[in-house]
């Protein structure tokens, strides 16, 4: 069993940290929230006053931090305190050049580094089911497999360091674009008399079947149970959805790539939290929708 640092213990990382404990590893978790930290202590985690009191023994240090700056922030209070040899997995949400310095920084330090965001929100990360999109060597790749194994069902190699965060935000700004359009096409079924059922059994069997109408169907009572038959409470706020499609925007202005739908959805989105969507899971704006005017 190892001992494990845990920086970050919000809606995903206390979870996360928690399946650590069930599988018999000390886990050494901080959190800036008083609070929170009281819920770590009730599920086994050994909670620490300062980042690096988590740090200072760990083995595997573990990092869910809710964007780049907070990251490379932490990681520079951090890194002399973690012993050598140790490894580092960040499982936050970042932009792709902070993802790379926490690279460059874990190496010159003598840790081992692996970018290693989830997909399957608050439920993955309670049933131990998410999806690990992996950037690093194949050395440290496999290194943090057996937590990861714990954490999630499935892990995902994507290429060497800031690979993981790369492919999270592609496959974000893919999930915004197509939410938007089931949730489009269901409004527009609805103007035109369909009832929902009927137009899911034909879209989730047909040539516009997508993850976001198969698994995530934003209708009430459509589907599998998804957020929208708990009047929308967040599962993937819509606020976070913004952050990862602006992280794919910054992406795409440093690559040079055209991605107009995704810059398009990001704008949607923004309009849709500006008008009581925030706090709302992002399949939400389909109530949005469905109040647009035809321009």
């Amino acid at each position: 069993m190892a001992t494990i640092g845990f920086i970050g213990l919000g809606n995903m990382g206390l979870p996360m940290a928690s399946n650590l404990v069930k599988a018999g590893h000390e886990v050494l978790g901080y959190d800036a929230s008083a609070d929170i930290l009281q819920n770590a202590k009730e599920v086994g985690i050994i909670t620490c006053a300062t980042a690096t009191d988590a740090a200072s023994e760990a083995e595997i240090l573990v990092t869910m931090l809710p964007n780049g700056e907070i990251l490379l922030s932490v990681l520079a209070e951090v890194l002399p305190v973690t012993p050598k040899g140790a490894l580092l997995i960040d499982c936050s949400t970042v932009d792709v050049e902070s993802a790379k310095q926490f690279h460059a920084s874990a190496k010159a330090a003598g840790l081992g580094s692996i970018d290693a965001p989830v997909s399957g929100g608050i439920g993955g990360a309670q049933a131990g089911t998410l999806t690990f999109m992996i950037g690093g060597s194949d050395s440290d790749c496999k290194k943090a497999a057996p937590y990861l194994d714990i954490m999630g069902a499935k892990q995902v190699r994507c290429g060497e360091g800031s690979a993981g965060q790369a492919a999270k935000i592609c496959n974000n700004m893919l999930l915004a674009t197509t939410m938007i359009g089931v949730g489009e096409a269901f409004s527009l079924g609805k103007k035109l008399g369909l009832e929902p059922q009927a137009l899911y059994d034909v879209m989730s069997t047909s040539s516009g079947s997508c993850w976001s109408i198969n698994t995530y169907c934003p209708v009430p009572g459509v589907g599998p149970t998804t957020p929208a038959d708990n009047d929308y409470k967040p599962g993937f706020a819509s606020s976070l959805m913004i952050k990862d499609a602006g992280l794919a925007q910054v992406a795409a202005e440093q690559s040079g790539q055209a991605t107009p739908m995704g810059a398009r959805a990001l704008e949607l989105y923004k309009e849709f939290a500006a008008q009581s969507g925030e706090d709302l899971d992002f399949s939400g704006i389909i109530t949005w929708l469905e109040r647009l005017e035809r321009g």
